[in-house]
């Protein structure tokens, strides 16, 4: 959610916003609906003072024995108009937050303008792409020749983009996640466990919830949806509450379950374990003074770096482009390792800044002392890792000539020092 103050008093930079997404919206319409919800405003404060004028009148009358009853007619009409004004009050708030709800955050000026994915900009690669003297095969071969992973099977048990884990594969997805734990609570991250289903008001919180619903899966006559990502739970933790300034930054690192519909994906993707409707995954949240959450956005996309140089995995840094980046952020950067299976470099990682536009709608605030004005935190977030995808990574590049798989070194220990699979 923006501030109101900009729709009212600067609509022309919500204006630009949305003509550098390449989106419509109805901003007149909000414009609209915010100067009559302040319209109504003034008028239900200035009959609420009637009411209490008249309150007191009819409370002097019957002290002194006097009649009262022309007042008590007037109480019943002034309170039979305030009850309509409410109700008008209430419906137009409706109409307005529901728009403004729906309206995307504003853009960092270093963003570039386009339309999709082609605008996108690379800001630098790391590692060596891996060379083969023989023929190179993809995770979904390797896998299978290995005994790694039952696709049929969970096809049988559950449908489409699911899978069994199988074997060493198990214990190399669980060697991730301990290691990734390890990696961000020596980076002075706070690990949480959310819980894996949310209500409708923490998920409006976090995202623009029309927009998400055709993605997560909503549990049938109860209040929940399960969690795409434990980044809106967390992003949650703290609605409508009032955060020291002195302990700001919260950086936290939440471990979980993601479930997600994948709804219109195709391709080679639909098979393996690439593109799931189910994956683990550790994701970085900070909340941050506002004068700070440009600096924490580069931290965390260097620490997702340095975890991806310690797994020795080639990627590369893009800066999404306007019409690619999501609708809550200001500013996305995506890390894409190379998978030499597809001959390609895959998004593995997305670290956003999304400045105060989460805080709004989940009321989250900041103040340095008890008697000070307080503030709106700002909120970032970032991948550490969705293991699915990085296991995608591991087999692909680090398959060797005998059809086995190298672990990293830095997974060894957590593998009983096993060295291949």
């Amino acid at each position: 959610m923006l501030d109101p103050k900009l729709i009212k008093e600067n609509p022309q930079i919500i204006q630009e916003m949305l003509k550098a997404r390449e989106m419509e919206f109805d901003l007149d319409g909000l414009i609209e609906y915010d100067q009559k919800r302040r319209e109504f405003i003034i008028k239900t404060d200035e009959l609420r003072k009637k009411k209490n004028q008249v309150a007191l009148e009819i409370s002097q009358k019957k002290k002194k024995g006097e009649d009262a009853s022309l007042i008590l007619e007037e109480m019943k009409n002034v309170s039979g108009k305030l009850s309509e004004l409410e109700s008008e009050q209430e419906n137009i708030e409706k109409s307005y937050s529901r728009l403004a709800l729906t309206i995307p955050n504003l853009v960092h000026k270093s963003v570039p303008v386009g339309a999709d994915e082609n605008a996108n900009k690379e800001m630098k690669k790391w590692g060596k792409i891996p060379e083969f003297d023989f023929k190179i095969n993809d995770h979904i071969d390797i896998s299978e020749n290995l005994d790694l992973v039952d696709l049929e099977r969970a096809a049988k048990v559950a449908g489409a983009r699911f899978y069994y884990l199988k074997n060493d594969l198990v214990r190399l997805n669980q060697s991730l996640i301990h290691y990734g734990l390890d990696f961000l609570a020596k980076k002075e991250y706070s690990l949480i466990q959310p819980p894996y289903m949310i209500n409708r008001e923490s998920m409006e919180g976090a995202v623009i919830a029309d927009d998400f619903e055709e993605v997560i899966y909503k549990v049938e006559e109860e209040d929940l949806y399960m969690i795409g990502t434990s980044e809106h739970a967390m992003a949650a933790m703290h609605a409508k509450e009032i955060i020291e300034g002195k302990d700001l930054p919260l950086r936290y690192a939440g471990v979980s379950p993601c479930f997600r519909k994948e709804a219109g994906a195709h391709g080679r993707d639909q098979k393996g374990i690439f593109r799931v409707h189910q994956f683990d995954k550790i994701e970085q949240f900070v909340f941050s003074r506002p004068e700070d959450s440009w600096n924490e956005h580069e931290k965390m996309i260097s620490v997702a770096e340095e975890f991806y140089q310690n797994l020795e995995i080639p990627y590369r840094v893009m800066l999404l482009s306007t019409g690619d980046m999501g609708k809550v952020s200001a500013k996305t950067y995506d890390i894409e390792a190379w998978m030499s299976g597809q001959n390609a470099y895959r998004e593995i990682v997305s670290c956003s800044n999304c400045l105060d536009y989460q805080a709004r709608r989940l009321k989250i605030r900041f103040r340095d002392k008890t008697n000070e004005e307080t503030q709106y935190v700002h909120t970032l977030n970032s991948t550490l890792i969705a293991t699915s995808r990085i296991l995608v990574a591991l087999m692909e590049n680090g398959q060797t000539k005998d059809g086995h798989i190298k672990i990293p070194h830095v997974l060894q220990s957590y593998m009983g020092n096993q060295k291949e699979i």
